[in-house]
This record gives structure tokens, C-alpha cells and sequence, in this order.
């Protein structure tokens, strides 16, 4: 038995028996990942790259997906759909009709939030109106300020409202901060004189290197931003807190737009932060002191607004929906202005169909946005819909970093979402859709001023290849950006 053994050892340690256990260990791994990965029923195409990946990359491919491939996260959504049974008291508006009743059913059944109305809309061009509105919010709040970011980082605009906020704690204002745990990674220290204040702070899905045993979530960020004071004032959008989003510090700060809102839609806003508070900081007996100082609007409001919240936790993918449903149902126009363009087929076809139908179709983007790859990635999908009809602006030379829709002459989209994959699939979001005729020409006024210093894309009969390959090799990995 024992000379057995050695003979099968050398066998095997040998040059062809060496090579055949790789193979047949490659083999293994290709077909157990490989159907584990098939079975997850994506897109056809990202499925097709990651096999790609893991067949090319063997163990190297594995470790990237590991880190960065999709995740469902099924039990967290149970967490989700208790916190929103325990808040209540909302206003009904089914007997309510309305021209986009098709939209509003989509929104309702694919985010679990009702439809609601929002007064004193303000529309905050770039990070300076957006903070001069904030901390003025912030320094007159008497119950709860809830703020969620992306990215806050230690400097003026950060130091700012962080000091704002430790003044409030002091007062007896209960602030509640949750940052995400990339996008906020360099503040970590920042926030000791708030929690010694009283405040509390929480990060959202803090790495997980250290268990092996675990998916670690990298890939799964809260690009979401909001803020909501006493419950009756509300901000979303897409400013994060950062010097880089203000103008007086900064020469090439983005180019950002923001949303102020008050009325029955912060009690949206209210709902969505206080879903990702108890999932981050592990804790469920705030609701009842949230829900205590939430005082219901003696009018909701006078312009109808969703609250569209999506990300990994649920696979409808509410926000791609509510985009491509919105487009599809204009009549004559449609106007989107997004830094990071990476669309699916579904928002490809919703647009150029509504171009060849005729409708005034515009694309506003970023001449040059900050990930070279998603730049190149959406130049490849340029050629399409000029053909089709749309008009494409680049906008420079500061970062557009605004994301907004405008429909016809009365419907608004303003939020955190990027036009790509990641904003669509795996990031967690939020943003609002507001249908009222004031508003919409508010945005018309401030993009037709976007568009005029945004030079047209033309169409060129043969552009060189030294643009289109790049352009094409990054379009080749856009279902992974």
C-alpha cells in the first residue's frame, strides 16, 4: 500500500502528472464557479465576462470576484421591510388621478414608498448654494438632524458643518451621521468632538477583509445623500461634503445641482435614512423617537413627488425602471444630464426611440469626467444616438457632476444616480421625481445655460482609430463598471 502511494506521488509530481492535475484542478474550478456564476441569471453579457475572467484568471479571477462581483443581499431586505412596517401615519392618494398613474404604480411597487407632494422646492446650483442652505437648516434645527453621505471629507466644507452639528448635539439636538465606509474613509478621526457632543455616527458597510469566510462589500456602496431636519425639511442630490464640491475653494470644483425640499416627501427621505441607519449602527429603538419628532404636514404639499430609493437589496432596480419608464413617456422632450454615461440596452433603446420619434432629445456629459474609463466608455455610445438623433453636449472644462432628467414641460428627476450600471445595480440610491410645471422651467432655464457652454459632439464620417479602440475595449467592460 505504502509503495503504492509513492508511485502515484511521483506520478503525479512528474512533469505529465503535474500538468494533468492542473488541468483537471482548472477544469474543476471552472465548471463549479462557472455554474454557480450562470445560475445567477444577469445579463448575458456580464455573465459571459466574468466566465471570461475566471477562465483566463484562474484563482487571480476568483479573488476579483470575490471582491467586486455581484451580491444579492436578501436577509439585510428583511431588516428593511420591518423598519418600514413600524412607520406609518402616511397620507392616501389612490383615488388620485393623474396623467402619469402608469409611472406612479412602477415607483410605488418597485421602491415600497408612496407617492407624496413637496412644497418650497428649491433648486441649489453647485456646492456653495448647497451649503449655505444647509448649515443655515442645520443651526436653526430644534429635534434631529439625519444626515447620509457618500463621500465627507476633513476639510473647510467638512469642518464646517461638522462643527455646526457639534454645536446642535450640545444644544440637545440628536444628530445622526452615516457616512459610507469608502467614500468616507479619510474622516474617520474627525467626527471625536460630535460623538463626545452627544452625536452619533455610523459607517456603511465597513470592509470585511479580515473574515475570510464572508463576501467582503466593496462593491456595495451607499452613494446616497440626504439630510433631513425636524422631518420637515429635506435635502437629496448629488453634492457630497467636500472642498472639491465647492466653488470658493476650489477653481475646478464640479459642477453639481441640489434639492431642498419641504412637505410630506421628507417623510420619504425620513423612511429611506432610517432603513440604512438601523442596518448600519444595528439598532431599531430610534424609530420610535424619529416617529415622535416627525411632526405630519398640515398640507403636504402642492406638487406630486416619488421617492425613488434602489440598490442591491432589491433586484427590480426601481431608478433604471423609473428612467427608462419616464422617457418612454414623453411627448416632447427629453434632457439628461449625467457625468457617468454607461447605459443598458433598455435606456440605449429608450432614448434613441425617442429621438427617431422626433422629440428634442439632449445629453449632457462631462468633456472630461474623473475615471478615464468611464469617459471613453460612454464616447462609444456616441456614434448611436447622433445617428438616432440625440444631441450630445460635452460639458467642460470644470467636472459636471449634476444628474437630472427633464420630461416635456412638467417633469423633474434630480438625485444621486449615475446613468450607468453601478448607480443602477449596486450601489444603493436615492433620488426624487417631482411633476410640477414651475419647477421644470426652473431646470430648463439652468440647463439651456449647461448646453451653451457645452460645446455639440459632431458626428465625424470616419474618426481615427487611436480614439475609437480605446473607446471600444472600454465599452467592452462597461457591464463591470
Amino acid at each position: 500500500m505504502q509503495d503504492m502511494l509513492l508511485r502515484g506521488w511521483e506520478s503525479l509530481t512528474s512533469g505529465s502528472g503535474l500538468v494533468t492535475l492542473l488541468v483537471l484542478g482548472w477544469l474543476l474550478y471552472v465548471l463549479l464557479l462557472g455554474g454557480w456564476i450562470i445560475l445567477q441569471k444577469r445579463e448575458p453579457v456580464a455573465t459571459l465576462s466574468w466566465l471570461l475572467g475566471l477562465a483566463l484568471l484562474p484563482y487571480l479571477g476568483f479573488l476579483v470576484y470575490h471582491v467586486f462581483g455581484p451580491q444579492k443581499i436578501r436577509r439585510h431586505r428583511l431588516r428593511r421591510e420591518t423598519s418600514r412596517a413600524r412607520m406609518t401615519g402616511e397620507a392616501d392618494y389612490t383615488d388620485e388621478a393623474t396623467e402619469t398613474a402608469e409611472l406612479i404604480r412602477l415607483a410605488e411597487m418597485t421602491t415600497g414608498l408612496r407617492r407624496s407632494r413637496a412644497s418650497d422646492i428649491r433648486l441649489l446650483i453647485d456646492g456653495c448654494a448647497t451649503y449655505d442652505a444647509l448649515l443655515e437648516d442645520v443651526r436653526a434645527a430644534r429635534f434631529h438632524i439625519h444626515l447620509e453621505y457618500y463621500i465627507y471629507h476633513p476639510d473647510n466644507a467638512g469642518t464646517a458643518l461638522r462643527d455646526a452639528l457639534v454645536e446642535r448635539a450640545r444644544s440637545g439636538v440628536k444628530v445622526r451621521l452615516l457616512i459610507d465606509a469608502v467614500g468616507g474613509h479619510r474622516s474617520r478621526r474627525f467626527f471625536t468632538d460630535l460623538i463626545e457632543a452627544g452625536g452619533e455616527v455610523a459607517w456603511f458597510h465597513p470592509p470585511r477583509f479580515g473574515r475570510v469566510w464572508q463576501r467582503p462589500w466593496v462593491n456595495l456602496r451607499s452613494h446616497r445623500k440626504i439630510v433631513v431636519i425636524d422631518g420637515r425639511i429635506g435635502y437629496t442630490g448629488s453634492v457630497n461634503i467636500s472642498d472639491d464640491h465647492d466653488e470658493r475653494h476650489s477653481e475646478d470644483a464640479f459642477r453639481d445641482l441640489h434639492l431642498r425640499v419641504e412637505g410630506e416627501a421628507v417623510l420619504r427621505l425620513q423612511r429611506v435614512f432610517a432603513e440604512d441607519w438601523i442596518y448600519s449602527a444595528g439598532e431599531d429603538d430610534c424609530l420610535e423617537e424619529i416617529a415622535a419628532q416627525t411632526p405630519r404636514p398640515v398640507t403636504p404639499g402642492e406638487t406630486p413627488a416619488l421617492v425613488l430609493a434602489s440598490g442591491p437589496d432589491s433586484s427590480w432596480e426601481a431608478i433604471h425602471r423609473l428612467y427608462v419608464g419616464a422617457i418612454h413617456g414623453a411627448r416632447q422632450r427629453v434632457w439628461l444630464a449625467t457625468p457617468y454615461f454607461v447605459p443598458g440596452e433598455a435606456a440605449i433603446m429608450a432614448l434613441t426611440s425617442a429621438a427617431l420619434a422626433g422629440l428634442d432629445v439632449r445629453l449632457l456629459v462631462p468633456k472630461r469626467s474623473d475615471s478615464v474609463l468611464a469617459t471613453l466608455a460612454a464616447r462609444s455610445y456616441f456614434d448611436t444616438l447622433m445617428e438616432a438623433g440625440v444631441k450630445v453636449h460635452e460639458y467642460g472644462p470644470r467636472m459636471l457632476h449634476t444628474k437630472a432628467l427633464l420630461i416635456d414641460e412638467h417633469m423633474v428627476l434630480v438625485g444621486s444616480a449615475n446613468f450607468d450600471h453601478r448607480s443602477f445595480r449596486l450601489n444603493f440610491e436615492v433620488s426624487m421625481l417631482l411633476d410640477g410645471e414651475e419647477l421644470a422651467a426652473e431646470l430648463e432655464q439652468h440647463l439651456e445655460g449647461e448646453f451653451e457652454n457645452a460645446p455639440e459632439v459632431k458626428a465625424e464620417s470616419k474618426r481615427p482609430l487611436r480614439h475609437r479602440l480605446p473607446e471600444a475595449l472600454a465599452r467592452l467592460l462597461s457591464p463591470l463598471l
